[in-house]
């Protein structure tokens, strides 16, 4: 065999990009005979148990066939089994290694101890421990770094802390690992106290840091340690837009990527999905748009990550038509979230058939519906009343997909039933499922009771959610809804009492509204702004003129037992209302008002919407905590049924 078919082998075996072209090079090269050179044989295991996809069953097949492995070999199969979703695979791998009279060296341990960190292991660990010790590997710098990050990983910190004392010389890599182990351990001021001892700090340290910050939550410790740092770096960049867009800030993620393209500095793929997570997160359609034409500009409009952050966005801000578009015509390949994601941004619209003809057809197409999915066909048929649909979608799940139904799927039937008025049926399958039903499951089932104004079955269920999570003031909320529903003001009374002697506070209602690619928010609080001024004035004019259209208030959503006129005002002030009026205030006639409010929308609410989308000729897109509204001319796309 010549040099030059080795080579060639060697060549085919880099540009291998999937199971089958490595399956195929290693065909060849038994054929030629260049399979037996151990340069070959390394680069192959390290393709099939670490570098491709779906290799890993591969890698083992090889390694069992094979007639002399040596360590590095089993190393390269560790490593691979240390970093798929069975991590403890990894020992029987070592094992083996063992029964062959094989020794393991710092490399394995390393890969060991990282498999028992990601099976969260701490016997498999501190059995580990013991093993490095016994072949004297411990002190190793590489196998004790691990050391560290395994016992952090596992929550005893004071283990950790021992094994990086014993470090004799230890590395940036050791500080760092000990850095984080702090934060994993939930003590930020720790973290801080190494970070100042260390003796040689890296861009590594400082982002670091900076993602504990932004992870425990301390989000102004992050700003201000982000403006410490005189070098700063993509992932620097990235974690301040991402961490800002998922804590709800979305002025300050969208700030910190214009900043970062001030400096020079081009978004990547993590930019630009967080930017678009944040657009999303406040339904701000107009930045989101700006994000899509410089995404298009930048070609990571191809990329799979951004294709479907570019979908969530447009759905999220309630534009079908665009998401529609990104997801049929944009997207060159759809993996399972495009498809769920598609089948939810359907099923937020109301479009219930619609998407169960979208999920019959991603079947076709040969994409297999994962739990998250069944989530979101459910969804869909919960919010369009498609309770026949759902329960048969609901039966399949295990028979037919093989997915067995979670907690979260039978909360799904619940809210179906519940939506539907079918509250005894909904109650009895809550009381027969093979799952102990959680709090959620017992607070759907009560505010379908608050939309139907079942008193008796409201109080039953609250009764179980207080054994559950007694002190939640959504549950207590819920229950004055039902009593206000009825009329039993004393008993509302009573609810408001308990609320204050275990000093309850209702979650504030926001809202939102885009105008001139600006978000301004709106809570029902005595709080007054210049902008807060000119909605409740423009708010006043409107309902004025509602009032001689006929509109009387529903009163029953105000939850105190005062005088009428106290309760008209406190109910027109609820925040969407204000954030719909400084739409009409600040915005074109033509122009679609979009509000995204953190709370259901009230039924009063509701109706006021209506009337305006009417009376004033425009077009209003709502998003509260469970749907979209489409209000035009004085319909709404629910058919009042949320």
């Amino acid at each position: 065999m010549g040099s030059n078919v080795q080579l060639q082998c060697l060549y085919l075996l880099e540009q291998c990009r999937s199971v089958l072209h490595l399956k195929q090079v290693h065909a060849f090269a038994s054929k030629t005979g260049a399979d037996s050179g151990s340069l070959f044989t390394g680069k192959l295991l390290l393709l099939a148990a670490v570098t491709l996809a779906n290799a890993l069953d591969y890698a083992l097949h090889f390694l069992a066939e094979f007639p002399s492995p040596d360590a590095f070999m089993f190393n390269t199969v560790i490593r691979g089994l240390a970093e798929s979703p069975q991590p403890y695979q990894s020992l029987i791998a070592y094992a083996h290694m063992k029964r062959l009279s094989l020794s393991p060296d710092s490399f394995s341990f390393a890969f060991l101890l990282k498999a028992a960190a990601n099976s969260r292991s701490l016997s498999t660990g501190s059995q580990l421990h013991s093993q490095s010790i016994h072949y004297g590997l411990d002190a190793h710098l590489y196998v004790a770094t691990t050391m560290v990050s395994l016992y952090a990983e596992c929550g005893c910190i004071a283990y950790a802390e021992k094994v990086f004392g014993e470090l004799s010389h230890p590395n940036v890599v050791a500080w760092n690992a000990m850095v984080t182990a702090y934060f994993r351990s939930g003590d930020v001021a720790g973290a801080g106290q190494v970070f100042d001892q260390m003796p040689v700090k890296n861009i590594t340290t400082w982002n670091l840091m900076l993602a504990g910050y932004m992870k425990g939550g301390n989000l102004g410790e992050a700003r201000i340690f982000f403006r410490e740092m005189e070098r700063k770096d993509q992932v620097s960049w990235n974690t301040m837009i991402v961490g800002f867009a998922s804590h709800g800030y979305f002025k300050e993620a969208f700030g910190f990527l214009r900043e970062l393209m001030r400096d020079g500095i081009m978004p990547n793929e993590v930019s630009f999905t967080g930017a678009l997570s944040a657009c999303a997160q406040i339904g701000a359609f107009e930045s989101g748009k700006i994000l899509h034409g410089l995404i298009e500009k930048t070609g990571m409009n191809f990329i799979m990550a951004v294709s479907n952050a570019l979908l969530d966005m447009y759905a999220r801000c309630g534009k079908i038509d665009m998401a529609k578009r990104v997801f049929y015509c944009d997207m060159e390949k759809r993996n399972i979230v495009s498809w769920t994601s598609m089948i939810a941004a359907l099923a937020m619209q109301g479009h219930g058939k619609e998407a169960l003809e979208l999920f019959h057809e991603m079947m076709k197409e040969g994409i297999i519906p994962d739990w998250i999915t069944f989530i979101a066909v459910l969804y869909a048929c919960s919010h369009s009343g498609l309770v026949e649909q759902g329960v048969e979608i609901f039966q399949s799940m295990s028979c037919e997909y093989g997915v067995q139904p979670s907690v979260e799927h039978y909360g799904c039937i619940v809210d179906l039933y519940g939506r539907a008025g079918m509250l005894e049926k909904a109650y009895e399958f809550a009381k027969q499922m093979p799952i102990k039903p959680n709090s959620i499951i017992w607070r759907t089932l009560l505010g379908a009771c608050s939309i139907h104004g079942n008193v008796r079955l409201a109080e039953d269920i609250k009764m179980r959610l207080a054994e559950l999570e007694p002190n939640d003031s959504s549950d207590y909320v819920l229950l004055s809804n039902v009593y206000a529903k009825a009329g039993k003001w004393n008993d509302v009374i009573d609810v408001r009492k308990s609320m204050n002697e275990k000093s309850m506070r209702k979650d504030p209602g926001w809202s939102a509204v885009e105008v001139n690619k600006v978000i301004y928010s709106f809570i029902a609080s005595d709080i007054r702004s210049n902008v807060q001024e000119e909605a409740l004035m423009k708010l006043e004019e409107i309902m004025s003129r509602l009032r001689m259209e006929g509109y009387l208030p529903q009163l029953a959503n105000v939850l105190h037992d005062i005088e009428e006129e106290e309760k008209e005002n406190a109910i027109v002030r609820h925040s969407e209302k204000l954030a719909v009026a400084f739409g009409i205030a600040r915005m074109c006639e033509e122009e679609i008002i979009r509000i995204v409010k953190n709370l259901r929308v009230c039924r009063d609410c509701h109706d006021v919407m209506k009337l305006i989308s009417k009376v004033f000729k425009r077009e209003i897109l709502l998003r509260d905590r469970n749907r979209f509204h489409c209000f035009r001319e004085g319909s709404c796309s629910c058919r009042d049924f949320w």
